[in-house]
């Protein structure tokens, strides 16, 4: 065989990733900390990808966001310093404005509306983030997130007095507060906690889990009992990335991940009612508005779902199918045929 012909059939290999020791790594990063439910779950499935392909396929993850916030990780997709991130929803708005379609304030009473509705309608979120440029695995659920805040908060002129914090590069909760005569206090996740620490805000919206991962449990002392917004996140990568991947691998890397991050969903629904009793044996009181007082604030999230169908934030035929698919459950339920 000429040199000619072995650079030729070695540059085939390297492609195709058949030389023993070549590997793509996947840099990934995320806030959750090291040590947490989300870090486990993803590193036991790099590990299995790892194995499943030979070394071929790897991931390297930056956890406890030493990568910067969500805005900074896709700068540095974008600029290819990484491959990926575990991002709420909410950071993707900009790519496919439809990914937040759960986040509406106020939108879901119960867990079974959720599951009902993802059933039909995951399947849209996963392939509107394809075309948009990035793979993902599923969609892990955060279960819903509640107002927690240093005062107690039982009505909306209670919240308009309130430091509010909403995360930064999030339209749709910078609309949603708005709604409610709030105005909010843009940060990174990150900064959640000194900011609370410090007083800069006093009040923050998250899922109970959520509040003691990142600690913020530390900081409140009432949670007022109204599922605010649905929670949900995804393990996102750059999809030009991920194709440069054989098609084998791309099947081995999709079937592990998918599996750690139904997981993930399972083991947070798992772990929510446990959080919610720590948060109360730490004394963090659960403030209950009374039937009145909630009605107003469906009102007014309704309202804030009308204004981010007008504005643009949330594409109309998301939303209009959404409350379709929550009709129809709920008239199943009526009849007790669910």
């Amino acid at each position: 065989m000429t040199l000619t012909k072995q650079l030729t059939l070695m540059a085939i290999f390297l492609m195709i990733g058949l030389v023993p020791g070549y590997a793509t790594t996947f840099k990934i990063a995320t806030i959750s900390p090291e040590g947490s439910m989300w870090m486990e779950k993803m590193r036991q499935g790099a590990k299995q990808v790892a194995t499943q392909t030979q070394n071929r396929v790897k991931f390297k993850f930056y956890p406890g966001g030493v990568m910067g916030n969500d805005k900074a990780v896709l700068r540095k997709i974008r600029i290819g310093q990484l491959q990926g991130g575990a991002v709420v929803a909410g950071s993707l708005s900009s790519y496919f404005p439809a990914n937040q379609i759960y986040s509406q304030p106020m939108k879901f009473k119960t867990l079974g509306e959720v599951d009902y509705v993802r059933q039909h309608m995951d399947s849209f979120i996963i392939e509107g983030l394809n075309k948009a440029g990035f793979v993902t695995f599923g969609i892990a659920g955060g279960g819903f997130a509640y107002i927690m805040s240093t005062e107690p908060v039982r009505t909306i002129q209670d919240l308009q007095k309130r430091k509010v914090w909403i995360p930064d590069n999030d339209k749709l909760s910078q609309d949603a507060v708005a709604a409610f005569g709030v105005a909010p206090i843009p940060l990174p996740i990150a900064d959640v906690r000194t900011s609370l620490q410090s007083g800069l805000i006093d009040t923050v919206a998250t899922s109970p889990v959520g509040a003691i991962v990142l600690q913020w449990h530390t900081q409140i002392k009432y949670v007022t009992n109204i599922p605010l917004i649905y929670l949900h996140a995804v393990l996102a990568i750059d999809k030009k990335k991920f194709l440069k991947i054989t098609p084998q691998d791309q099947e081995i890397v999709t079937r592990v991940m998918t599996r750690a991050f139904n997981e993930i969903g399972l083991q947070n629904r798992r772990d929510d009612g446990k959080a919610i009793a720590a948060l109360k044996n730490q004394g963090i009181e659960f403030v209950t508005p009374d039937e009145i007082v909630l009605e107003e604030w469906r009102q007014t999230a309704g309202k804030a779902s009308q204004k981010m169908v007008e504005s643009g934030t949330l594409p109309k035929d998301a939303a209009d199918q959404l409350d379709g698919l929550l009709k129809k459950f709920q008239a199943k339920g009526s009849t007790g045929d669910q």
